[in-house]
C-alpha cells in the first residue's frame, strides 16, 4: 500500500479525519518553513548556526509542527524565517461559523 492509499483509507475515519484536520495549521507551516529552507539552499546546520543554536533544535523545530508535542514560540519562528532570508507574518482571520455570522470586522 502507497502512502497516498494508506492516507486515503485512514482519513475515511471520521476521527482520524477530524484529527488531520486540526493539525492543518501546523502542517502549513511546517511546509512552508522547509520549503524556504530548501530554497534558500540550506542544511538544518546551517540554519541553526545562523540562529545561533545547534542543528538538533532546529531538528526538533521542525520536527514539533509535524508532532504537535510543541509550540514554537513566535521568537524562534521569526530566528528560522529570518535565518532563510524570510519574514514572519501573522494573521488572525475571522472563522466563519454560526456564532459570528454577521459580525463587522473592527476597524
Amino acid at each position: 500500500m502507497t502512502h497516498d492509499e494508506l492516507k486515503h483509507k485512514a482519513l475515511q475515519n471520521p476521527a482520524v479525519h477530524a484529527a488531520y484536520e486540526a493539525c492543518g495549521p501546523e502542517f502549513d507551516i511546517l511546509r512552508q518553513m522547509l520549503q524556504a529552507r530548501q530554497d534558500a539552499g540550506l542544511t538544518q546546520a546551517q540554519v541553526a548556526e545562523r540562529m545561533g543554536t545547534k542543528p538538533p533544535a532546529v531538528t526538533r523545530l521542525e520536527a514539533s509542527l509535524s508532532s504537535g508535542q510543541h509550540s514554537p514560540s513566535l521568537a524562534t519562528l521569526r530566528k528560522y524565517a529570518e535565518a532563510v532570508g524570510c519574514r514572519l507574518e501573522v494573521r488572525l482571520v475571522r472563522a466563519r461559523t454560526r456564532s459570528n455570522k454577521g459580525l463587522e470586522p473592527t476597524r
